[in-house]
């Protein structure tokens, strides 16, 4: 609430001056205006509202007053009653008090404080004649367009410059303006607790964390511009109690729908899943994180077709670690995972988790849910990764001091949930995709993964330190692509800024190893990976990893990849454009057919040159059956 004192004169007088004039002089019902208004309705003549600014307030304090259709005889009795009513218990600049901080202005804007900080930039005693003028022009429509709250305030102003209002309006309700919309910082928040007006809920935020999110998330947004991301929401929960300290549902500026809660909005959840997936995968027995997942060209049978899934970088890394692969946000490996885990019960485990829109079966989602096809929340993402920082144990977070604290459920097991956070919290291991200095790196202890949607069309960072969890959403919420954005680029700036923030009078620690879990020095054969310090399960760990030899593999082809394009080139001699086949696995026996065409011995690797069209390779064993094949197109 603003005092009266604490707000600039010219409001008060603007108010009373648009709609009551007659104010200071009556008890609450203006019996002029009222049996004008009753002339010309018997007349059949247009009329004026005879409504009182105590009878407004009314209307504020009970809806029911002031429903859309309460026009009848009885509505207008009751109006009047309590219009009486307010003018008899309080006294005028109490009323003029409770109407400038119960009127709605613009959008979220409630009150006088909300609507001077977000359309102004101002406290609401600095606010100007003008300002108080085309505030208070507001008030009959708080949706009307710049060129209609000029012309209204210009006639309040009676005789003034108006094309000073047109421009001041244009200003105030323009795009560009950044919509701090109330005093607590959180408009996106406060639509979504306050269902009626008059309603006081107290919240679990952080004024400090949530003005730390605010600045973070304003200076990436303004760093990237407009043409490259517009977009943003950053959530801040408490490990311990699940308190949302922090709830950034966008800031404006750039932002072409910036009513849009971006901290509550569905989007694809991109690599954030990969976790999920690899805590499932270690706790079943199924990989340890030394184990070696194969990231080479696959291609799955679906009902739709091919499912030929890619890296972000469209490159292969060959043999890798489960450590490197969820470090790197490797996407065939994860691929390679899910087929493990199998989809039903991947999907089963992420709703589990708090996940609550993956309502569908496994199949809806097929293996593409490794990669995060699924749509989720920033406040789900939030939760689940909480989850891990808290043993596997998982519960709902808390909006509001009435929120019930309810009691955590096992889902991943402490062993699991410890194994993966320390692989995401592995600086070296991500260093091959990411760098050693990227924004993922902290001067403590924390555990970080990334995420990019389809088509650029959100960037994610969600991670966890001893303490906080903080998840990080940058894109366009209308749904259009990001330019020249990145994993590291886009949101992790963002996380790695409040972090630091949250941390800087005490660093995070790791987490205590829990009881079951065995620590050895291991080697890989063949240099695949550095030795280093790794973690299993009690009883399944292991000194040495070797990679299985390519003759014990299946037969299969690596190159070309099912579903590429090749273009001739005119410049370059056509000798000189042949693709090379290449064949993994035992492959001494195996034939290669190009559309009908015999190539021979699948191990000679032969070079082809088909014309224009789509073409099918076709590896056969000795009985002539098809063991594997690509499709792809030459122009």
């Amino acid at each position: 609430m603003d005092p009266l004192d604490k707000v600039a004169p010219p409001v008060a007088e603007a108010l009373v001056a648009a709609e009551d004039h007659r104010f200071y002089a009556h008890g609450g019902v203006d019996w002029l205006a009222t049996l004008a208004a009753l002339r010309n309705r018997l007349e059949g003549k247009p009329s004026r509202g005879a409504s009182t600014l105590s009878m407004q307030v009314a209307g504020f304090l009970a809806p029911e007053l002031a429903r859309p259709g309460a026009r009848g005889w009885l509505d207008k009795i009751r109006q009047i009653r309590a219009g009486l009513a307010i003018d008899g218990a309080w006294s005028k600049p109490q009323i003029l008090e409770a109407y400038l901080n119960l009127a709605g202005y613009r959008g979220e804007a409630q009150g006088i404080g909300a609507a001077a900080l977000g359309l102004f930039g101002k406290t609401p005693d600095a606010l100007s004649r003008d300002d108080a003028l085309l505030l208070i022009a507001l008030l009959p429509d708080p949706q009307a367009s710049p060129a209609t709250v000029a012309r209204r305030a210009c006639a309040m102003a009676r005789g003034a410059n108006c094309a000073t209002f047109e421009s001041a309006a244009y200003s105030m309700l323009g795009p560009a303006r950044s919509l701090q919309l109330d005093p607590g910082l959180a408009p996106h928040l406060a639509q979504r607790l306050l269902t009626k007006p008059g309603l006081r809920i107290t919240t679990t935020l952080d004024i400090d964390i949530q003005r730390t999110a605010i600045a973070a998330l304003k200076r990436q947004l303004e760093g990237l511009g407009g043409s490259r991301a517009r977009d943003g929401a950053v959530v801040v929960l408490d490990n311990a109690t699940g308190d949302v300290l922090a709830y950034v549902g966008g800031i404006g500026g750039n932002s072409t729908a910036p009513a849009v809660d971006g901290a509550s909005a569905y989007r694809q959840a991109g690599s954030t899943l990969k976790p999920f997936l690899y805590a499932q995968a270690i706790e079943k027995g199924y990989l340890t994180a030394a184990s070696i997942l194969d990231d080479s060209p696959v291609q799955l049978d679906t009902a739709s077709g091919l499912y030929v899934p890619q890296n972000y970088d469209k490159g292969f890394k060959g043999p890798v670690s489960v450590r490197s692969a969820l470090a790197g946000s490797l996407n065939v490996p994860a691929v390679r995972t899910l087929l493990l885990v199998g989809v039903d019960a991947f999907r089963d485990r992420l709703f589990d988790t708090g996940y609550q829109g993956l309502v569908e079966d496994g199949d809806y989602y097929g293996y593409s849910l490794a990669l995060g096809s699924a749509e989720v929340t920033l406040l789900e993402q939030a939760d689940a990764y909480r989850s891990l920082a808290n043993g596997g144990r998982w519960a709902p977070w808390r909006l509001t001091a009435t929120d019930l604290r309810k009691e955590p459920k096992a889902i991943t097991t402490p062993q699991a949930a410890w194994i993966v956070a320390n692989m995401m919290a592995d600086p070296n291991a991500r260093a091959v995709t990411f760098g050693l200095d990227s924004s993922l790196r902290l001067p403590f202890w924390a555990a970080v993964k990334t995420g990019t949607s389809k088509a650029m069309r959100d960037n994610w960072c969600v991670g966890f330190s001893d303490r906080y969890t903080v998840a990080v959403w940058v894109g366009n919420v209308e749904g259009d692509a990001m330019r020249a954005v990145s994993g590291t680029s886009g949101a992790a700036p963002v996380w790695r800024d409040v972090m630091l923030a949250l941390h800087a009078d005490q660093p995070s620690r790791a987490p205590a190893m829990p009881a079951g879990i065995e620590e050895r020095t291991i080697a890989y054969t063949g240099n695949i990976e550095q030795p280093r310090r790794e973690y299993f399960l009690k009883g399944t760990g292991m000194a040495l990893i070797a990679s299985a030899p390519p003759e014990s593999r299946r037969p299969r082809i690596t190159n070309p990849v099912s579903g590429s394009v090749y273009a001739i080139d005119p410049d370059i001699p056509i000798d000189r454009q042949r693709l090379a086949v290449a064949v993994t696995g035992d492959a001494m026996t195996h034939r290669l057919l190009l559309d009908k065409q015999d190539l021979g011995d699948a191990s000679t690797a032969p070079l082809i040159l088909p014309g224009p069209g789509r073409h099918r390779l076709a590896l056969l064993d000795l009985s002539g059956k098809v063991v594997d094949q690509v499709v792809f197109t030459m122009r």
